[in-house]
């Protein structure tokens, strides 16, 4: 049987896009750092579908965290034809006076993890003339992003990295897909400190359940980009139309917390 490693398993878009890929027959490698998260999710797909599912505690913003991936894997003997990089997270503030670790953090996470994880998977895709990589962006990555703006720039170069990607791969059997969510209802906002925010209680938030659904659709046909969402379609492309500087100040007012009168 083939195999998915999902990074980010244990909520959020990556733990439904589990639920699709183990409803479809994949064994599943998951991936994150909440152990007994992990195990409950490992054990509902294997009594509901059958398959193999392995809890992988890893630490991906440590430099050692993908090797540890790629190794454990390897000792189950899986062959890997599908990898999702989905763990990332994000930071809310003026970057001068944000957390520079935190930031490292987010950076080793967001961008370093995902490249390094690609870079180790891929050859084995290669050999084979099959597989799957899906990079979890955002809209983010189509604008500068104010008191986010670590987590945009991140976002940012993982399009870039992807779609670059693609290109590279196009003929070898494997596919590079990018699945750019907007806002979603994740655990995503209160690590980021965005709840508050215009971003996250305004129009076009989506489930997580939808946007994982639309972007394992795409990663089956091959896709190179998905934006899950008609409103998120629009944000994302009416940064061509203005400004990149009008674009990055409507971002910042978006991402702007609610002032709450005092009682």
């Amino acid at each position: 049987m083939t195999t998915a490693i999902i990074t980010g398993a244990s909520g959020g878009i990556g733990r439904e896009l589990a639920r699709l890929f183990a409803r479809d027959g994949y064994d599943l490698a998951l991936v994150a750092r909440n152990r007994p998260t992990l195990k409950g999710l490992a054990d509902e797909l294997v009594k509901r579908h059958g398959i193999r599912a392995w809890p992988l505690v890893a630490d991906l913003g440590q430099s050692p965290g993908p090797v540890a991936v790629a190794e454990a894997v390897k000792a189950t003997g899986a062959e890997v034809s599908v990898l999702v990089n989905n763990a990332g997270f994000g930071l809310h503030g003026r970057f001068a006076q944000t957390s520079l670790e935190r930031e490292l953090e987010m950076i080793r996470v967001n961008v370093a993890a995902l490249t390094h994880l690609t870079k180790l998977f891929l050859p084995g895709m290669l050999a084979r003339r099959s597989g799957r990589i899906v990079n979890v962006a955002s809209t983010a990555a189509f604008q500068a992003g104010p008191l986010m703006s670590v987590y945009y720039a991140s976002k940012a170069f993982v399009l870039s990295f992807s779609l670059a990607l693609a290109v590279e791969l196009d003929g070898t059997g494997v596919t590079v897909t990018t699945l750019c969510p907007g806002p979603t209802r994740t655990g995503f906002q209160v690590v980021a400190g965005t709840g508050d925010t215009p971003l996250f209680s305004g129009l076009g938030v989506m489930d997580a359940a939808p946007v994982a659904a639309a972007g394992y659709r795409a990663a089956m046909r091959g896709d190179a980009l998905v934006i899950p969402g008609i409103l998120n379609k629009l944000v994302a492309q009416s940064t061509r139309l203005g400004s990149r500087l009008m674009a990055a100040k409507i971002a910042g007012w978006r991402q702007r917390r609610r002032v709450r009168s005092k009682k």
